[in-house]
């Protein structure tokens, strides 16, 4: 029986995936068309699963080339010497699959045995371009996790010579080169510099300038995902609505491929006899809501990789809290760094020409994260833990009135209630640094991407299968405020739900801080104010 897979590799006879078929087509276009180009996404997006479906589909027109640089070690890029007898050690294990002519075989062998003091890129290069030569079909190079030295000279020194190879073979079309080269990982190589020697002068260039865009779609649509969850439904015959979960599971990920397939692994594997009877009752809204609340408490290589890179980089963790905190619309800049490094990372994307956080489950990782990072308010935290188990009522659900009336009490308490006046987005954050310890490993939170602005925010609690919709914002007078109340019911209405709550941080002084409950048509609104 075939399996969710989101560790290495995943092969169609072993596991639930999504079909590759259309993204390998239109990579093979582009090799057919003779293209240098990079395959650059965030960690554990499927680059490697995309790769071996590649090599398999090239192999009836081309000799390919597919080589991993995770081989090669810190100390293989130490020196060009130790680098090209490394790489060449790398090629010699792998010569019966990459069907190496008899000629390269020894010049591979040779290089291979070199002392790391005489071996030469130089040398290197002459082997591979008598490869390009002597092959019966056009050679395609493969390099997966490309980017694992990329601030080593002798990477960079290795991609310009492979640009100059191309250059070459744009010259003269009888110059040995190879038909395409594939450089996959997260960093985009296009973005380093080196000093290239270029008619005898010392020029700051790109090594590999030479790429073409590579534009082809590598995250799963709603569709690609509903193909998934039909042939696993096929085999099980839960009952679920395959339409409605994957429009689900798509609505968390954003079709990032580890996280759509690790809900539905967690789905598949880790819920019956946790709360749910059967596969029958896992495979329902509520069960992908208790996956999803599962996967931001484990820890994954994919979410080590983002915290380690706010931790390393503060100048992107401040412009993610911006975009999340405070609500900024940030438009896109190509040639902006730091915004290319978000992108690069997986954390953003662009959406209307504006950045937006890549999908929900980052934005509630990330909220969890600045919330937990604000020292700012370590009285609330404590205050909101405290009594944590009044807060739920005697069905089990949330009692958000009481938790929005003692938010109200223990900030006037702890901040006063002198009409302080503080930024917008801090009173956002007192309530989510309150809200967070109350529901903290029963619950998560969310917040809906449209009204994540600088007036408002809607934040959908997540608690045992049902949903609670608490809006914040400033209040701006009565106008606003009854504008707040229609979005609101609006809202309730997408969701289904007959109540609602919003709360108002108001500093005038005639205000009556409290909460209280106001009937909104057929719908019932609970009013705090702060």
């Amino acid at each position: 029986m075939k399996k969710f897979n989101t560790t290495g590799l995943c092969i169609p006879h072993k596991h639930y995936m999504v079909s590759t078929d259309e993204r390998v087509r239109q990579i093979r276009a582009m090799v057919d068309e003779g293209d240098y180009f990079c395959i650059n996404r965030g960690r554990q997006y499927g680059k490697t699963t995309t790769l071996f479906a590649l090599e398999g589909a090239l192999s009836d027109g081309y000799g390919v080339v597919r080589l991993d640089f995770q081989a090669i070690s810190t100390a293989g890029y130490s020196t060009e010497g130790r680098f090209v007898v490394t790489l060449c050690r790398l090629l010699w294990r792998k010569r019966a699959k990459l069907d190496m002519p008899a000629m390269i075989q020894d010049e591979v062998r040779t290089l291979a045995q070199t002392s790391y003091e005489e071996a030469s890129l130089d040398q290197l290069f002459f082997m591979l371009s008598d490869w390009c030569d002597e092959s019966e079909k056009p050679l395609v190079l493969i390099i997966d996790e490309v980017d694992s030295a990329t601030n080593n000279q002798v990477l960079l020194d290795f991609l310009a010579q492979l640009r100059l190879q191309y250059l070459e073979r744009e010259e003269d079309p009888e110059a040995p080169a190879f038909q395409s080269v594939i450089l996959a990982g997260v960093t985009d190589v296009r973005h380093l510099h080196s000093k290239i020697r270029d008619e005898d002068q010392h020029k700051v260039n790109s090594p590999w300038n030479i790429a073409v865009p590579f534009d082809v779609e590598m995250g799963f649509s709603a569709s690609e995902i509903a193909q998934m969850l039909a042939d696993y439904e096929a085999d099980h015959k839960t009952g679920m609505d395959v339409d409605a979960r994957a429009r689900q599971v798509f609505a968390y990920s954003h079709g990032y491929p580890f996280l759509a397939s690790r809900i539905c692994q967690i789905v598949d594997e880790g819920l019956v006899g946790r709360g749910f009877a059967d596969l029958a009752a896992a495979w329902t809204e509520f069960g992908v809501d208790e996956a999803v609340r599962k996967l931001l408490s484990e820890t994954n290589a994919l979410f080590d990789s983002l915290m380690g890179k706010l931790h390393n980089y503060s100048e992107l963790r401040g412009k993610l809290r911006a975009l999340l905190m405070r609500g900024e619309q940030v438009a896109y800049v190509s040639y902006d760094n730091e915004q290319q490094q978000l992108l690069m990372y997986g954390f953003v994307r662009v959406e209307h020409n504006k950045l937006v956080v890549a999908n929900r489950v980052f934005e509630m990782l990330l909220y969890t994260f600045f919330v937990g990072e604000s020292e700012a308010d370590p009285g609330l935290r404590l205050a909101a833990g405290s009594d944590r188990s009044a807060f739920v009522t005697e069905d089990g659900g949330l009692d958000v009135p009481k938790i929005m009336a003692h938010f109200i009490r223990d900030h006037n308490r702890i901040h006063g209630d002198a009409g302080e006046r503080f930024l917008e987005e801090e009173g956002r954050e007192r309530f989510l640094t309150y809200l967070s310890p109350i529901i903290n490993g029963t619950g998560t939170y969310s917040v809906e991407e449209q009204t994540r602005d600088q007036r408002r925010m809607d934040v959908v609690v997540h608690w045992l299968g049902r949903r609670y919709v608490i809006e914040l914002k400033i209040w701006r007078g009565e106008r606003y405020h009854e504008k707040g109340e229609r979005q609101i019911r609006a809202y309730l209405e997408y969701f289904g739900l007959s109540v609602g709550y919003l709360l108002s941080f108001d500093f005038r002084r005639t205000k009556q801080p409290g909460v209280e409950r106001v009937a909104l048509g057929d719908a019932v609104l609970f009013e705090g104010t702060v």
